[in-house]
């Protein structure tokens, strides 16, 4: 009975989200969310905290791309990115200015197919959005920068430079989270780059005679140093307990923010434990 008593303020026109999300959601689900909430704002965006972030689920299709994910990143709560393939592909839609659309749940497939529109649950769009991002893909990856076996975070890396000048001309702006993540510097690995129609054009490409290649040890290796040079960060303070001006070293920390399961956090997870595993 030492919990904190329930009689929370009302909630009015002037109440703000921190107000709303510390004082209101008391319990239940709600009171998950407040702690992930507290979680993230009072030890991940810490100073000397490298924040990895694993996207599975469709996410993107829903505009939690442009809504959510561009947003966190530009305010640098974001370092890097472990993605399904899937969602790097829908979001592309989105940055060449290709539509979706909100639909039914309850519409027949039959209709559907019909009228050749392609749904996620209730997201519509047309078939011809598939078939214009597969071209796109085949069409830059046939570039000589990508003649070679790189990353993942390289592949995509290069990919948002081209989706980030097919923005520009389109009028666009911050519809893609690979062309902002290449804006602004942020790695994204893929942890099953062949699982998603990004690696079916890849795997296609190559049976033409194109040289890229996806090597998934270059993406364990570069992660892994990712997640140790956060494990080595440190940040100098001033003793002022002792009236010194000695500095002591604070060891950095890594952060993991989860979106859904899957692959993604599994190959952000065992990167953490086992690299918690080689330090000690």
């Amino acid at each position: 009975m030492q919990g904190r008593r329930i009689d929370p303020a009302p909630i009015t026109p002037n109440t703000t989200v921190a107000e709303l999300v510390d004082e209101s959601f008391i319990a239940y689900n709600g009171a998950r969310l407040r702690e992930a909430c507290q979680l993230f704002t009072r030890k991940m965006l810490e100073p000397e905290v490298t924040v990895g972030m694993s996207l599975t689920g469709a996410l993107t299709p829903a505009g939690l791309g442009i809504s959510a994910l561009i947003p966190l990143i530009k305010a640098g709560f974001v370092d890097w990115i472990i993605s399904t393939g899937a969602n790097l592909y829908h979001d592309t839609h989105f940055g060449i200015g290709l539509s979706m659309h909100q639909g039914s749940s309850q519409i027949s497939d039959i209709v559907l197919r019909a009228e050749e529109v392609v749904r996620i649950y209730d997201i519509f769009f047309d078939y011809s959005v598939l078939l214009d991002t597969d071209s796109f893909f085949r069409q830059i990856i046939s570039a000589p920068e990508f003649q070679k076996t790189m990353s993942t975070a390289e592949f995509h890396y290069l990919a948002g430079r081209y989706v980030h000048e097919r923005e520009r001309k389109l009028g666009l702006k911050e519809k893609s989270l690979l062309a902002v993540a290449y804006e602004y510097a942020v790695p994204i690995y893929t942890s099953s780059p062949g699982d998603s129609s990004i690696g079916m054009n890849v795997a296609a490409k190559a049976l033409q005679g194109n040289k890229l290649a996806l090597d998934p040890s270059l993406d364990v290796n570069e992660t892994a140093a990712i997640v140790l040079a956060a494990k080595r960060n440190a940040s100098a303070e001033r003793d002022k307990s002792k009236g010194k001006n000695r500095t002591e070293k604070q060891p950095g920390r890594s952060a993991c923010f989860i979106l859904g399961g899957g692959s993604p956090k599994n190959f952000l997870l065992q990167l953490r434990s086992e690299m918690i595993w080689r330090l000690k």
